[in-house]
C-alpha cells in the first residue's frame, strides 16, 4: 500500500542532530530506568546558584551515620543496623533524630518492609530538616512510592522536589515527574484533576492527559497548555521531547522494509496492519503530509539493496527490518546515509559513523527488567529461579539477575529445564526438596529404620521468577509449585503465560503476578478494533500488531529521540524510551490472573 503526497523537504539535520546527541550521550546523566533508581538516591553537595546547599549540618555523630550509610550502599542491612544501634539515642538533637529514622527506613526498605519503611519516613519528615536532610528524605520517599507502583504520589512527589529545590537535578526531576505520570492510567489522572486543589499539580495532570488520546503528535494541545502555563516547570522544555514536536512538520518520505512473502510474512503482513491502523488514525485527526511506500524485502537479494533503493528512491526515514540478522547487516553499515527505525534488537555496538539506526523489538529482556522491579518494590528480596535452558533462556535470566542484583536482590537458587519431562525434578531442585530427602535418606540409613517425614523447601527463598516460554509449560509448572510446597511463594512471570486470548484453562494460572503490554489490557481499543476483521491467528501475531503501532508512534514522533534520555513515548507495547546504545526500552504493565481472566494490577 502506498501514498503519494507532496514532494518531500530535507530533514538531514534533524538526523544529524540526533546522531550528535547520541554521540554526546556518554557525556550526560545516564538516561534509562535502571540507571535512575537502580537503588535509593542520594544528594551531593553541589548546587547551583538558585538552590539551597544540599551539605548535611555537623553533627558529633557524622562519622557513625557515615558508617550506617556505607553498609545500606552494599545493601547490607543487617551491619547498618549494628552501627545505628551503636549511636546514643537519647543524645540526638532533633535533626539527627530525624537522619536515624531516615536511615532505618532505609534498613526496612532493605529488607523488604515497604509499609515499614513508609511509617519511618513520615517520622522523619517533621518539616524542620535542614534543606540536605529533606531532600533525602523526599528522594527516597519518592524511590519507594515509584518502585512500588504508587505512581500518583511518586510524580507528585517527584514535582514537589522539583518546585521546592530548584536547580538542584532538575532535570532528573522533572523526568522522573513525567514517567510516573505516563505509568497512570487516564482514569486515575482524570480522577486526580478532579479532586486537586494544588495549581501546579493540576498543570502536571493536565499536561500529562493532553499529551496522550492522540494517535498522532498532540501538537495542539501542548501549544493550548503552553499559553495557559508559560512559567509552570515543566514548560521549558516539555518533557518527555515533546518541545521538539511544537515546530512545523515538513513532509518526509517513510519507506517501510518488511519481508511480505516467505517465511516472515505472516509476522510482516501483522507489523504492516498494525502500523497502518495507527497512521491512518493519525490522519484522522489531522492530515499527514508524508509519503509512505511498503516494500517487501523478501524480494531483494539483501536487506542493503533494499535500504540503498529505497534511499534512492528518496526515503528519508527507514522504518524495518523485522529480521534479527538483517538489523545486523544495515548496523555494520558505515554509509547509513538516512536514520532506520529497526524492529529487532541485536547484541553487537553499532558503527560509530553514519545515520541512526534505533531498535524498537519486543525483547523479553525488559520484561525481566520489569518483573525485577515489581517483586522488588512489593518487598521481595530472595528469589528462586525456574527457566528453559538454552541461548533464550539465558538472556532473559541475566537481564532478570542484572536488574534484580542492581536493586539489592539475591538469588538463592535456580533451576533450568529442558522439556515437559523434567519440570517436577527442576522444581524439585530449586525449592531444596531433593536436599531435604537426600538428608532424610541418611537418618534413615544411619538409624537402620524407617521414618515418616515430609520433605522441607528451602526457606530463604521469598519470590519465585518463572521465567516460561509460553502459557503450556507455565500451567504445567504451577501447580508442581503447590505440589512441592512452595504455593505460598509469590510467582512472576513474563507475558508468555498469556496466549493473548481468553482460555478457560487459564485458572490454572490464578494468582500468578505478569508483566503484559497495555495492548492485551484493554488499551488502544480504537486500533484493535480497526484491525478485527483481520485474522492472524495467534496471540503473538497480534502483539505484532501492537508492534507495528508503536513503529508508526515513534516514527512520527523521531524528532523527540533528539532528546534523549528525556524522550518518552507511551506506547502500545509499553512505556518506551532509548538508552545510550539507541535501543528502545519498554516498561510493561503488571497484571495477574483472575478467575482465568486477565486484569490490570
Amino acid at each position: 500500500m502506498r501514498e503519494a503526497l507532496p514532494p518531500r523537504h530535507n530533514l538531514l539535520h534533524t538526523w544529524l542532530a540526533l546522531c550528535l546527541a547520541a554521540s554526546l550521550w556518554s557525556c550526560a546523566e545516564a538516561p534509562t530506568r535502571e540507571a535512575e533508581e537502580a537503588s535509593a538516591p542520594s544528594a551531593t553537595t553541589s548546587t547551583s546558584a538558585d538552590a539551597p546547599s544540599l551539605a548535611m549540618p555537623a553533627s558529633p555523630y557524622r562519622s557513625a551515620f557515615n558508617a550506617v550509610e556505607s553498609a545500606l550502599a552494599e545493601f547490607n542491612w543487617m551491619g547498618a543496623s549494628v552501627a545505628l544501634q551503636a549511636i546514643p539515642q537519647a543524645e540526638l538533637s532533633a535533626e539527627d533524630n530525624a537522619y536515624a529514622n531516615y536511615l532505618q527506613a532505609r534498613i526496612a526498605w532493605t529488607r523488604g518492609d515497604r509499609a515499614r519503611a513508609l511509617e519511618l519516613l513520615a517520622a522523619a519528615d517533621t518539616g524542620r530538616n535542614s534543606p540536605g536532610l529533606a531532600y533525602r528524605i523526599a528522594s527516597f520517599h519518592h524511590f519507594v512510592l515509584s518502585l512500588g507502583g504508587d505512581t500518583i504520589a511518586s510524580a507528585k512527589q517527584a514535582a514537589s522536589i522539583l518546585e521546592n529545590t530548584p536547580g538542584t537535578h532538575s532535570e532528573a526531576w522533572k523526568r522522573r515527574a513525567w514517567r510516573d505520570l505516563q505509568r497512570t492510567d487516564d482514569a486515575q489522572l482524570t480522577e486526580e484533576l478532579e479532586a486537586s486543589m494544588d495549581p501546579n499539580w493540576i498543570a502536571w495532570v493536565q499536561l500529562a492527559l493532553d499529551a496522550r488520546g492522540h494517535s498522532g503528535e498532540p501538537t495542539a494541545a501542548l501549544r493550548e497548555w503552553l499559553a495557559l502555563y508559560p512559567d509552570h516547570p515543566a514548560a521549558s522544555p516539555l518533557p518527555g521531547g515533546l518541545e521538539h514536536t511544537l515546530p512545523a512538520k515538513p513532509a518526509r518520505q517513510v519507506a517501510l522494509l518488511l519481508p511480505l512473502s516467505g517465511p516472515l510474512a505472516a509476522a510482516g503482513d501483522a507489523v504492516l496492519n498494525g502500523y497502518l491502523a495507527a497512521y491512518y488514525a493519525a490522519r484522522e485527526q489531522a492530515p499527514l503530509q508524508d509519503e509512505l511506500r511498503v516494500v517487501d524485502v523478501a524480494t531483494y537479494p539483501s536487506i542493503s539493496v533494499a535500504y540503498d533503493e529505497a534511499v534512492l528512491n528518496g526515503a528519508e526515514l527507514v522504518v524495518g527490518p523485522l529480521d534479527k540478522s538483517a538489523v545486523s547487516e544495515l548496523a555494520a553499515r558505515p554509509d547509513r546515509s538516512v536514520p532506520v527505525l529497526a524492529l529487532n534488537r541485536i547484541d553487537e555496538s553499532l558503527s560509530a559513523t553514519g545515520s541512526a539506526l534505533v531498535q524498537l523489538s519486543l525483547a523479553p529482556e525488559d520484561e525481566a527488567a520489569t518483573l525485577a522491579d515489581i517483586a522488588y518494590g512489593r518487598g521481595g528480596r530472595s528469589a528462586l529461579i525456574i527457566s528453559p535452558a538454552g541461548p533464550r533462556g539465558e538472556k532473559v535470566e541475566q537481564a532478570l539477575r542484572q536488574r534484580w542484583s542492581a536493586l539489592g536482590g539475591g538469588v538463592v537458587g535456580a533451576a533450568h529445564y529442558t522439556g515437559r519431562d523434567d519440570f517436577s525434578d527442576s522444581v524439585k531442585d530449586a525449592l531444596g526438596l531433593a536436599a531435604s530427602e537426600a538428608r532424610a535418606r541418611a537418618i534413615e540409613d544411619y538409624l537402620a529404620t524407617n521414618m515418616e517425614f515430609t520433605p522441607r523447601r528451602r526457606a530463604d527463598a521469598d519470590v519465585i521468577f518463572l521465567l516460561s516460554r509460553d502459557d503450556a509449560e507455565a500451567r504445567s509448572i504451577k501447580p508442581l509449585l503447590a505440589f512441592h510446597y512452595a504455593g505460598d511463594l509469590p510467582v512472576y512471570a513474563l507475558s508468555g503465560i498469556y496466549s493473548g486470548v481468553p482460555d478457560a484453562r487459564n485458572r490454572d494460572l490464578n494468582g500468578i503476578h505478569f508483566v503484559e503490554m497495555p495492548w492485551l489490557l484493554g488499551e488502544s481499543p480504537e486500533l484493535r478494533v480497526a484491525l478485527a476483521a483481520a485474522d492472524y491467528g495467534s496471540g503473538n501475531l497480534t502483539r505484532l500488531n501492537a508492534l507495528g503501532a508503536d513503529a508508526y508512534q515513534v516514527e512520527a514522533g523521531f524528532a523527540r529521540l533528539q532528546s534523549g534520555p528525556d524522550a518518552l513515548f507511551r506506547g502500545h507495547t509499553g512505556l518506551l524510551h532509548m538508552d545510550p546504545a539507541l535501543r528502545i526500552r519498554r516498561e510493561l504493565t503488571p497484571a495477574t490472573f483472575d478467575g482465568g481472566v486477565v486484569r490490570r494490577e
